[in-house]
């Protein structure tokens, strides 16, 4: 049975459908020695390469669907690699053997909380996508007096209001407290355009100076995860989100089916591992600081 070749090459862990469609339109994959183009569908017998380099292609019940979640620290970038050196959130994931990881989404260098990772490319991209209306909840800090924000002003967040890229709306905002100039409020929507949460509030008038993403579908992160610490999901989890989206249950974990979730023992060896992570970087830092220097003098 074939089927479209940029679902083959997700899920073979290359990236989310729509990046494999953007790199198939671009020239850059052959099949049989022959350059592919969008709508290509392929058996699985093919010998089928990315810039020259050949893809290993997995069959849809050869490797279980994997689920991680991260807590993300401000200051890293959603990207693999980032030209001005930055840390990127794939810098403290696990390795795979013959896939990799994929974000599901993306958060902006300024906000910390829930991030998704997976290794099926398929999963990703339906989690992503706004016609399957997966809910994003956030936790957010807004710089204001108690007279800046009204009701007025909440009812036309959550009717709609028009952004450079069209029309954008909170599903449901609640007021969670603060004092002096400093608000929280928990916002719902199920889009993931870029840096839509802050343009919302901004496009009011009111400054975001917290952004914390708490939950994404029915799943909220749980708050002993620490800051730069990833947990896998068990097999119960992974199908939730499977389910959401028009996806058949997977069979398979790598989550022992008795494991507990994070409690304090877990916690603590998180915190270390985070923790030994943060020591290897500033090492690495200190490293490129001298060889800079050298190169200077």
């Amino acid at each position: 049975m074939s089927e479209k070749l940029q679902k083959v090459l997700a899920r073979a862990g290359k990236g989310s459908r729509r990046e494999m469609e953007a790199v198939i339109s671009s020239g850059r994959v052959s099949v049989d020695g022959k350059m592919a183009y969008l709508g290509d569908r392929v058996e699985g017998t093919e010998q089928i390469r990315i810039d020259g380099h050949p893809v290993k292609i997995a069959a849809e019940d050869d490797q279980p669907c994997r689920v991680l979640v991260y807590n993300k620290p401000e200051g890293e970038m959603c990207t693999r690699k980032d030209p001005e050196g930055r840390p990127t959130v794939f810098d403290r994931l696990p390795p795979l053997e013959g896939s990799r990881w994929i974000a599901v989404g993306r958060l902006d260098i300024n906000t910390s909380g829930m991030l998704l990772f997976t290794n099926d490319g398929e999963l990703a991209n339906r989690l992503m996508h706004p016609s399957h209306e997966v809910e994003r909840e956030y936790a957010v800090r807004v710089f204001c007096t108690d007279t800046d924000i009204d009701e007025a002003m909440l009812q036309r967040l959550r009717r709609g209001v028009k952004l450079e890229d069209g029309m954008a709306k909170f599903n449901k905002i609640t007021y969670r407290g603060g004092e002096g100039r400093n608000h929280w409020f928990h916002v719902v929507l199920t889009e993931g355009r870029n840096r839509e949460v802050r343009r919302l509030w901004e496009s009011q008038g009111v400054q975001v100076s917290r952004l914390i993403r708490v939950r994404y579908g029915d799943l909220a992160m749980e708050r002993r995860l620490p800051l730069g610490g990833w947990i896998e999901l068990g097999l119960k989890d992974v199908n939730y989100y499977r389910k959401l989206v028009q996806l058949p249950a997977e069979t398979q974990s790598k989550v022992k089916v008795d494991e507990k979730k994070i409690d304090n023992t877990k916690s603590r060896k998180i915190r270390k591992n985070v923790k030994k992570h943060q020591q290897r970087q500033t090492q690495k830092q200190t490293q490129n600081q001298q060889q800079t220097r050298r190169k200077r003098r």
